[in-house]
């Protein structure tokens, strides 16, 4: 899984990791068992500071969704998560909103903004 902050969000880069962790596991793309990458190697990619990404995990730990063990990483647990309909509407529209925002201040126009979303499904189901 590839994690992605974005700064003009407004949302705690700390939120974010959880989101995106809660969320890959509730559509299934994260597993039980699953290694999450190091605190320091997720800082890295991300560009973010060390201690953002261990408060992510650590409030991921707090409530049962990840185990770190000593020396051998952080994984999912067991813990089911649920992320209900409202929810993922919410998200959804922010990120909507987002992207016709900074579209819009660069000029394209809906019909691109669009367009270009198939060409990238289409490029990533090949």
């Amino acid at each position: 899984m590839r994690f992605t902050i974005d700064p003009n969000s407004g949302v705690p880069y700390y939120r974010q990791i959880i989101d995106q962790v809660q969320f890959a596991i509730a559509d299934g793309r994260l597993g039980s068992g699953t290694r999450l990458p190091t605190v320091r190697q997720l800082a890295v990619d991300l560009k973010v500071n060390p201690n953002t990404v261990a408060r992510a995990y650590q409030e991921l730990e707090i409530r049962g969704v990840v185990n770190t063990q000593m020396g051998t990483g952080t994984f999912i647990g067991t813990e089911k998560v649920q992320i209900s309909e409202a929810e993922r509407s919410r998200m959804l529209e922010q990120i909507c909103t987002e992207l016709l925002s900074r579209a819009s201040a660069y000029g394209f126009t809906l019909s691109e903004v669009i367009e270009a979303l198939r060409q990238r499904a289409y490029e990533s189901q090949e």
